[in-house]
């Protein structure tokens, strides 16, 4: 038996009100959270993002096309994860994709092509308290234990120049260190110290 698409005398609409209630819902997100909504720091059409980096306590080297037409490669992740490993005690956490979205757009805006060097990666918990023994500067809730966070510098490029491409990105966390010649970028919440 067929179900007729009249009831009541009312015919529906090609806009179901569970679609409606759906952009409704999205429309009031995308107000509420323009970052969220509409801010990626990636063009998500487009077909690959890499990065390089250079491990300034390992030594260790690495370029790695991390994504290739919106997917993420899980075996370059693993790889990623690895060179930005806690050096001090060697644990490895997921590096947050987000990050290194940010770091392919700013080496773009960079426009040198070369290798991040990495200051400080993830941090396990218990080295970031270390840290913080020793300097003021070490946030007791870290985002680098969170895989969020990293500082960098770049050979050839003004640690000011760095400091100022990532805040015109306006996407997470910026620190600029100018004495110790590094900048920090995470992906928290939009500020700038």
């Amino acid at each position: 038996m067929q179900t007729s698409r009249r009831q009541a005398g009312r015919t529906e609409s090609p806009v179901s009100r569970r679609n409606f209630l759906k952009c409704g819902i999205l429309a009031t997100a995308a107000v509420v959270a323009p970052y969220r909504a509409f801010s990626a720091p990636v063009p998500l059409r487009q077909v690959s993002r890499e990065v390089a980096f250079y491990n300034l306590h390992t030594q260790e080297r690495l370029s790695v096309c991390y994504c290739l037409n919106g997917r993420y490669d899980p075996a370059a992740l693993k790889k990623i994860n690895y060179i930005l490993r806690d050096h001090r005690s060697g644990e490895i956490r997921p590096i947050d994709t987000r990050l290194l979205d940010l770091l392919h757009t700013l080496s773009g805006h960079l426009g040198t092509g070369s290798r991040y060097h990495i200051i400080s990666g993830y941090r396990s918990p218990t080295t970031n308290r270390r840290l913080r023994r020793k300097s003021r500067g070490v946030a007791s809730k870290s985002l680098h234990m969170a895989g969020k966070a990293i500082d960098i510098r770049v050979p050839g490029v003004r640690t000011s120049a760095l400091h100022a491409a990532a805040v015109k990105l306006a996407v997470g966390g910026v620190g600029y260190y100018p004495k110790s010649d590094f900048v920090h970028v995470d992906t928290g919440p939009v500020r700038y110290w």
